[in-house]
């Protein structure tokens, strides 16, 4: 079993680098954003672990589906083809599906998110 809770600690996250180098698209930066695969791999099926990224803007078209739930930050996401735009704290959760085109605001110096993903279609 893997615990995720609000203030806990979290191991040391390896840097990813810039949102291109996840596959977005820097929109106001510059950014840096870094995880932790804590179960699977890039190339499983089902992958999680912690995703952290700093402040600034960028877009990305999802390529799985994935819950998670922000640890640590403040973030407002935007579906972009139906403009809904929420904003998240620490404790809240989403979920989005593969495929779906969404801007991430970091609102906050830093977020951290605990995430699952699914590569595969439901």
């Amino acid at each position: 079993m893997l615990a995720f809770k609000l203030g806990s600690a979290v191991p040391t996250l390896d840097v990813w680098g810039r949102p291109e180098d996840i596959g977005a698209e820097t929109l106001d930066g510059p950014m840096q954003v870094s995880g932790k695969l804590l179960f699977g791999t890039l190339e499983t099926p089902v992958s999680g672990g912690f995703y952290a990224a700093s402040h600034g803007r960028y877009r990305v078209t999802y390529p799985f589906h994935e819950h998670a739930t922000l640890l640590e930050g403040e973030l407002r996401l935007t579906d972009v083809s139906t403009g809904q735009s929420e904003t998240y704290g620490a404790g809240d959760s989403w979920i989005i599906a593969k495929g779906t085109t969404i801007i991430w605001h970091v609102l906050s110096p830093r977020i951290l998110k605990s995430y699952i993903c699914a590569t595969t279609d439901l």
